[in-house]
């Protein structure tokens, strides 16, 4: 039996209550299957045209029921599961988006392998960009860390829900220049790179900040548990959080002088994420930890979509901004290098760069847009 979304309720913070159109709402949906009610989604509209018809085509059955515990969020402000799912998407002409299809990594027009921090800003780039080139029809983009790509499905075979995954994307980006060049010495990228846009490092906490965080300091507090990027494959953590912590002098502290991935990095004190941007909201919201290193990009995420969380803004040079570049480029062995090139030339435009600005990524100047050769 078909399941559907019946609208219940559409709510604004202030708790004022409106029945018509929800563009910029919290809308209350119930889950429905006949006469038995199966649960409630909770979806947060922006009037970044994340309108509910198009999630509507968009969501299958199965999408839907997942949603209850992913993408969406649950009454009350938990989650059951940090969705990671969402981080495997293909865009269509026409606005469809398919989740998971893992195989549009070898087929789509464009393939993007991209540092997932930048998650909350692809359906919107996207769009825009295949409203002026609508010949590239689908469009796979995979939003997971970077050092995760390099390793693990670049240099290597590598697998997703048990299904292979391209080893030759068209496009690889990252937080920093140094895993391009890495690929490069073993000749797997093409010619060049551009640097196309900034951010900067923030501390994520509960609403309230019920810890009394002050800054980065406090991380070196004996009464709060941490949630952070892994130093393994997170660049993140790799080349700016670990930094921030060296010096203020709290990186053993913090870390234990341990690396892993998805581990207690100091047992019940530390934990290292696999894919922080999902894990460390759904970890603090869920009161499995107090505190965590992010983007403040991901904080202004957490806030647009009305969850339990808020931020703890890092003074500089701690939070790196003067270091923090996003590079892409294009690889040797791309099967769509003309639509590649296309993408990277849309990047400079003011277009893509207001709305990566629109979600607190900073603009990229007239130089970092320039080709920089390896």
């Amino acid at each position: 039996m078909k399941v559907a979304l019946k609208k219940k309720w559409c709510y604004k913070s202030d708790g004022s209550i409106k029945n018509s159109t929800c563009s910029d709402y919290t809308v209350i949906y119930i889950i429905i299957r006949g006469q038995e009610v199966l649960g409630l989604v909770v979806i947060h509209l922006r009037q970044r045209g994340r309108h509910m018809n198009k999630l509507l085509k968009t969501l299958g059955t199965a999408t839907l029921v997942a949603g209850l515990a992913t993408g969406c969020g649950m009454m009350g402000g938990k989650t059951k599961d940090a969705g990671h799912g969402h981080d495997y998407r293909t865009f269509l002409t026409g606005g469809d988006i398919k989740y998971g299809q893992i195989g549009d990594s070898y087929t789509s027009d464009l393939v993007m392998y991209l540092a997932g921090n930048q998650f909350m800003v692809m359906e919107d780039l996207i769009k825009d960009f295949q409203s002026k080139h609508p010949e590239i029809k689908s469009i796979y983009v995979e939003t997971i860390p970077p050092g995760q790509i390099l390793k693990g499905q670049i240099l290597k075979q590598g697998q997703i829900n048990g299904q292979n995954t391209s080893m030759t994307p068209d496009l690889y980006a990252s937080v920093r220049d140094a895993h391009l060049k890495k690929l490069n010495k073993k000749g797997k990228m093409d010619d060049g790179y551009i640097i196309y846009t900034h951010n900067k490092l923030e501390l994520m906490v509960a609403k309230g900040n019920p810890k009394g965080i002050k800054g980065p300091e406090d991380l070196g507090r004996d009464d709060i548990v941490q949630s952070h990027p892994n130093p393994l494959t997170e660049g993140i953590f790799k080349f700016y959080g670990s930094e921030m912590l060296k010096d203020l002098k709290l990186h053993e502290k913090v870390t234990g002088g341990k690396e892993c991935r998805g581990c207690w990095a100091v047992e019940g004190k530390t934990w290292f994420t696999k894919r922080h941007h999902r894990e460390t909201p759904h970890r603090i919201e869920n009161g499995m930890a107090d505190v965590g290193i992010v983007w403040t990009t991901e904080v202004k995420e957490v806030l647009d979509e009305g969850r339990p969380l808020e931020g703890v803004k890092i003074p500089a040079p701690y939070n790196k901004e003067d270091k923090v570049g996003y590079a892409i480029g294009i690889l040797k062995e791309a099967k769509n290098k003309a639509n590649a090139q296309k993408y990277l030339d849309y990047l400079g435009t003011d277009a893509a760069q207001n709305i990566y600005a629109g979600y607190g990524f900073i603009k990229a100047s007239a130089a970092d847009l320039e080709k920089k050769s390896f």
